[in-house]
């Protein structure tokens, strides 16, 4: 069975330890510490199933990495997870001019976590993507 491919981005060490432990059995992650990596891999020509990206981050923020690809013509149906520790992170998604799938504040739950992507996958695979 191929395992879906997930772009993780975040800048911080321990949360991508955290995640390659939680994730990496069932998905191929491809490990990312900022949007400007972030964006240069994609522009390479791949396509993550998923994108799960911090919020803040130096040099290109993880809202301008996220804007930039949904107003792109490749990657604006791809779905995307925030993580975020950033205060008021309810509100900063709310704000945000494009659609987010899911978001969790930081420190997450991996459980829980683990369960909004495989309702990502549900959705999206129900709607044909």
């Amino acid at each position: 069975m191929v395992k879906r491919q997930i772009l993780v981005v975040d800048d911080e060490v321990s949360i991508l330890k955290l995640l390659n432990f939680v994730l990496s059995s069932q998905y191929d992650l491809v490990i990312k510490t900022s949007g400007v990596e972030a964006l240069t891999w994609l522009e390479e020509g791949n396509s993550p199933a998923l994108i799960l990206s911090d919020l803040e981050m130096p040099y290109f923020d993880g809202s301008s990495f996220i804007h930039n690809l949904k107003i792109s013509g490749f990657y604006r149906d791809t779905p995307v997870i925030i993580l975020s520790g950033a205060k008021n992170l309810e509100e900063r998604v709310s704000q945000m001019p494009f659609k987010l799938d899911d978001y969790m504040p930081k420190p997450f739950n991996p459980t829980q976590l683990k369960e909004a992507i495989s309702n990502v996958f549900i959705k999206y695979d129900s709607a044909g993507r």
